[in-house]
Order: structure tokens, then C-alpha cells, then sequence
């Protein structure tokens, strides 16, 4: 029986759990079966419940890893002694970095976590709206010292967002610039728009 092949420092857990991003990402986590997961890392798929419990539970750590990524980054940035607009180009910066270096786990925790079940799904979407309030008052903290145009910050974490969101296009480009031309660009747009 085949094993699942790993890299040094890397579980077999982890290596399911990049191709199952990579399989619902192509196919959408509803299309995707454990057998088509299977048979990408290699083995039959009565193994691979030696490692996982179900399709449920990959789509559970693929959200949640993704978004603790998320959580840990905006709680260094919060406690930083940088500006306003410094922290927030930080978090665009990191969020266009994730977008490019991790796509398919990113974009799965941005789009099919609706298929996440309760309790995990309302977990799932107090974090979502916890991290866009914690987003926002960083650019209302930006309004109150006059570094930022007076414009409603909610909104402004909306159109920053999905303009990241967006960045699975420019996977797709078959002509594309570099992904830190991607970024310049990005910051270039998006932060120079809110200063004031």
C-alpha cells in the first residue's frame, strides 16, 4: 500500500491538507470527494482516515488555520507603535503576500466556509466580523489624526478586501506582472487612496 510522501519537517496531515485546498479550489468543496483527494496524495482512500476524519474536518483547519494566520498578524500589528496608515499598509502588505504565497488556502477560507457546520460556522463568521471591526478602527484611528480622508471605514475594509479577493485573477493571467509588482501596484491604489 502506497504511504503519503512528505518533505522533511512536514506531517502527512499537512500535505492532505494543501492538496484538499488545492482540490476544492479546483472542483468546490461540495464536488470534491475524498476519493479524488485520495487518489492526489497517492494512496487509497480508506488511509487517508488514518490521518483525517472526514472531508468536514479538512475544511474546519484549512478555515481555521488560515484564519488564526490572520488573527496572530493583526494582534502584532494592533500592539505596534507604528501610525495608522503604517499599520494599515502593513495588513494590505500581508494580506496581498498570503493571496500570492498561499492562494488556494486563502481562497478557500474566503469562499467556501459557508460549508463550515455550527458550532464551527458561527465561529467562523463572529472571527470574520470581529477582524473586519479590529480592520476598521485602525483606519478610524487614521480619520481621528488626520492622516486618513474622512470616509466610512467599514466600507473602506469592504473595498479593501475584495480588492485582495481579486488577486485570484491574476492567477489565472497567462501574462501577469511579478507578484511584487502586484504589490506595489496594490499598496500604490489602495493606500494612497485613504490619505488624506
Amino acid at each position: 500500500m502506497a504511504r503519503i510522501r512528505t518533505a522533511k519537517d512536514v506531517s502527512r496531515k499537512e500535505v492532505i491538507l494543501k492538496a484538499a485546498a488545492a482540490l476544492f479550489h479546483a472542483k468546490g468543496y461540495k464536488a470534491a470527494s475524498m476519493r479524488d483527494l485520495a487518489e492526489m496524495v497517492g494512496v487509497e482512500a480508506a488511509s487517508l482516515y488514518n490521518h483525517i476524519r472526514s472531508k468536514t474536518e479538512l475544511l474546519h483547519d484549512i478555515c481555521f488555520n488560515v484564519a488564526n494566520v490572520f488573527w496572530e498578524h493583526l494582534n502584532k500589528v494592533e500592539l505596534s507603535d507604528a501610525r495608522p496608515i503604517e499599520k494599515l499598509e502593513t495588513l494590505l502588505r500581508f494580506h496581498i503576500k498570503q493571496m500570492i504565497e498561499n492562494f488556494q488556502e486563502v481562497y478557500i477560507s474566503d469562499r467556501e466556509w459557508r460549508y463550515l457546520i455550527d458550532p464551527y460556522l458561527s465561529n467562523y463568521q463572529n472571527q470574520r466580523r470581529t477582524y473586519r471591526k479590529r480592520f476598521a478602527a485602525i483606519i478610524e484611528q487614521g480619520i481621528e489624526n488626520g492622516e486618513i480622508n474622512k470616509i466610512d471605514a467599514s466600507t473602506a475594509v469592504l473595498i479593501v478586501l475584495h480588492a485582495v479577493s481579486g488577486i485570484e485573477s491574476w492567477h489565472r493571467s497567462k501574462i501577469k506582472v511579478s507578484g511584487e509588482e502586484l504589490e506595489e501596484n496594490m499598496i500604490t491604489i489602495l493606500i494612497d487612496g485613504l490619505k488624506k
